[in-house]
């Protein structure tokens, strides 16, 4: 009996030392650090208090970064422009693997102001995608390994006018021209050999609720060249889900961090948890997010998950 126990304890003891190969990654859409997060954040708020475990638990976390980070900027001639404090760097170097630069907000200040922000990031080793000191850098997917797996993830902007895209003598976003995104994903998959390419796009019409013609294209696009799965943001409201190819698609997470939106839609997000099994098979669930009217995010807990059969990459 003595023996009996002993085993089971040594099997107990084994199995809890086998190292978990689920890798976890979380998503969330739009966070504007500018306005009243920004003034939370100087009080020495924490912007995710309602989300800690699930961020703590995760072994990546991306997010949209919906604002420029620096001082005394002259804006753009655009409706609304966001400039963050470069107090909100600690905030995102805690809690973020990586910050998507790629949409129509990183470029309110400028392409002088834009290419210091990246100084700053890049100094505060704040890992970014979707933009650079020029088109090549712009279009680099932003390669992450853990657990065995390599993750490559690419960043655009779809959101017209493209005043602010990358050149190879400019600063700015990597815009999501079909050619281009055909070769990013070939080249994460080829020369990065990259298990899984996630595709981050900047895209779609606010407040519009379903994915336009347009989206679906390009989803599929990113799909049939080699994407694995598409999280996209920008439309300041939640859209649809599909599977396409046994992969998915989340057109739109919504807003996580943000203030001044009226109504119940702007003010509910997604936070998108993956779980990427050895087999790069694929589950996940969706959090909802409710803003608060400061513009910080309420747990409201898992609302979808994906179908009991876990999807696989490769379509099996």
């Amino acid at each position: 009996m003595k023996y009996f126990l002993f085993l089971l304890l040594l099997l107990a003891s084994v199995a809890s030392a086998q190292p978990e190969n689920k890798l976890k990654i979380i998503f969330v859409g739009d966070m504007m650090l500018d306005e009243l997060p920004g003034q939370y954040l100087k009080k020495g708020g924490d912007p995710l208090v309602n989300f800690k475990s699930l961020f703590q638990s995760a072994d990546i976390t991306i997010g949209n970064l919906e604002c420029v980070i620096g001082l005394n900027a002259t804006s753009e001639n655009k409706p609304f422009t966001f400039l963050a404090h470069p107090r909100v760097i600690p905030f995102l170097k805690k809690n973020f693997t990586a910050i998507s630069v790629a949409n129509n907000h990183t470029g309110d200040f400028g392409d002088k102001t834009f290419a210091a922000m990246l100084d700053l990031l890049e100094k505060n080793k704040v890992p970014f995608f979707g933009g650079g000191k020029d088109i090549k850098a712009a279009h680099e997917p932003l390669i992450i390994e853990r657990k065995g797996k390599r993750i490559a993830i690419l960043g655009y902007d779809l959101f017209l006018p493209r005043s602010f895209e990358a050149l190879s003598d400019r600063p700015g976003v990597a815009w999501g021209e079909d050619d281009f995104v055909v070769a990013d994903i070939k080249r994460a998959k080829e020369f990065y050999k990259s298990d899984f390419v996630i595709v981050f796009p900047h895209w779609g019409w606010e407040h519009e609720k379903k994915a336009s013609p347009e989206q679906q294209r390009l989803a599929h696009l990113m799909i049939d060249h080699g994407a694995d799965i598409v999280v996209g943001g920008h439309p300041h409201v939640t859209q649809n889900i599909e599977s396409y190819k046994n992969k998915f698609i989340f057109y739109s997470l919504g807003n996580f961090i943000f203030n001044g939106f009226e109504g119940k839609e702007a003010n509910t997000g997604w936070v998108l948890e993956l779980d990427l099994n050895q087999n790069l098979s694929l589950n996940w669930q969706v959090h909802e997010a409710k803003l608060k009217s400061n513009g910080i995010p309420k747990n409201n807990g898992v609302i979808f998950r994906s179908p009991s059969a876990a999807l696989s990459p490769q379509g099996q």
